[in-house]
């Protein structure tokens, strides 16, 4: 179905987009543009949405606003578009479904009707980093590129202006994945570790929305896998097109490997010194190992080196704010999981002052503590997951309260001023809290953006 067909199939259809976010938003312009009759709900009340033109707008365009505490009631809409953040089993969407309406979401529909091939990538770590350092190489090559999906921009509003000859590159999440019924035309994972287990009924359903990236593939598909994580290891049986290994850590026969000081396209030839790697850790290593596995043929290594010593990074990842007073501080307000932080102190050659803590998403942080023995000096801790942090760190082996301090019941301003005022010349100060950020902020970003404030707030 072209997109145009697509739009052409809702005339005198209903439509409920539930989520007036920023996946939704577009699609609502976009459809109420061709005179679509629709309904937008959202569990936040008018009033949360006060300092905002957003409703406004969407009223004097027609659509229909239901909010606050009864917003899915009566849904009996032709399609229903639900948020990704939002299960697609939830009782509402079951009653929907039985009276005929159809459940579906704007990453679906784009899957549907994108003109272009498609490189998506997911996983529990790195995926936005692989997704961006993907899209930057593509263009350098000289290709007309749309990025979008969980990276924050939503693409189906665009699809009309997308040639043949273009790439949509995609980062997609478990949310997005779960009721996927496509699959790009390469699928990078670039690594699982238990996540989102507050909104996922459990590990197993976390890993099954994951595979949705490649199961739907047929034989010209190409899958990237992490041959160094036992969980991505065992997708291969079920793998239908052809199957691309990165490894850094393990020995593999083919795909895209460390030998030495050089990422290697195995059996071929040296693309990327890892001196030449700008961005901090050797985590970033693998990002780039998985980008260089799902463009190998598309982008040239020479373009692959000169964007490796240039590009800095994606914003709130190991990003550094400031040096103040021989003290480094980074935002790293990305790292919504344990092992995203772990990734984060191993970019470091000397131990830092760790800030973590935030919203609970029931994860285990049991194997957080001897990282945080091996690369802390000092453990700031806020926000609803520090008593499980600290019990983490206490419980690891070699733990030694004169060697590792632990401050905790400090708000967030009160975490980064009790960090600056033990740090001394050539510490480092970082932002990773392990944790998600919704028991203070509204999102990774907010929390992030709100750290670099206060960090440029602070005095001598």
């Amino acid at each position: 179905m072209t997109f145009t067909e697509w739009l052409d199939s809702l005339k005198d259809k209903t439509v409920a987009i539930v989520g007036i976010g920023v996946s939704n938003t577009p699609l609502i312009r976009l459809l109420t543009d061709r005179g679509v009759a629709v309904t937008a709900c959202d569990r936040a009340t008018r009033e949360k949405f006060q300092n905002e033109p957003l409703l406004t707008e969407l009223e004097e365009r027609g659509v229909k606003l239901q909010m606050g505490e009864h917003y899915l009631d009566g849904l009996d809409h032709d399609f229903i578009f639900r948020s990704p953040g939002i299960r697609p089993d939830i009782p509402a969407f079951e009653a929907a479904k039985e009276r005929g309406s159809v459940i579906t979401s704007e990453m679906e529909v784009f899957f549907d009707v994108c003109p272009c091939k498609k490189i998506a990538v997911t996983g529990s770590d790195g995926k936005t980093t692989t997704t961006t350092i993907i899209a930057k190489l593509l263009e350098a090559e000289g290709y007309t590129v749309h990025l979008g999906g969980n990276i924050g921009h939503p693409l189906l509003a665009e699809t009309g202006e997308m040639k043949q000859s273009d790439i949509a590159v995609l980062e997609l999440s478990s949310f997005q994945l779960m009721t996927m019924h496509d699959s790009p035309d390469i699928a990078v994972i670039t690594n699982l570790a238990p996540n989102h287990l507050d909104i996922h009924k459990g590990m197993e359903e976390y890993v099954s929305a994951k595979e949705n990236i490649y199961l739907w593939q047929n034989e010209n598909g190409t899958v990237v896998l992490n041959h160094d994580n036992e969980i991505t290891r065992s997708f291969a049986p079920k793998v239908k097109g052809k199957l691309t290994w990165f490894a850094r850590q393990t020995a593999i026969d083919t795909g895209v490997t460390l030998e030495g000081d050089a990422i290697v396209v195995k059996g071929d030839r040296t693309v990327l010194p890892t001196s030449d790697i700008l961005l901090p850790g050797v985590h970033n290593w693998e990002n780039y190992m998985a980008a260089i596995a799902a463009v190998d043929g598309l982008v040239s290594d020479e373009t692959i080196r000169a964007f490796a010593r240039t590009f800095g990074g994606v914003e709130h990842r190991i990003e550094l704010i400031r040096e103040l007073n021989g003290v480094k501080y980074y935002n790293d307000s990305i790292a919504s999981s344990p092992s995203r932080t772990q990734a984060g102190l191993r970019s470091f050659r000397q131990k830092v002052i760790l800030i973590a803590g935030g919203y609970d998403k029931h994860l285990d942080y049991t194997e957080l503590g001897p990282e945080i023995i091996a690369h802390v000096k000092a453990l700031v801790l806020t926000g609803a997951t520090a008593g499980k942090i600290k019990t983490a760190a206490e419980g690891a082996e070699g733990y030694d309260p004169v060697k590792l301090p632990i401050y905790d019941g400090l708000d967030f301003e009160g975490a980064l001023n009790k960090a600056h005022e033990i740090a001394r010349p050539g510490d480092v100060v970082i932002l990773s809290p392990a944790s998600a950020s919704f028991d203070q902020f509204k999102n990774f970003m907010v929390r992030g953006n709100t750290f670099k404030q206060l960090v440029w707030q602070l005095d001598k």
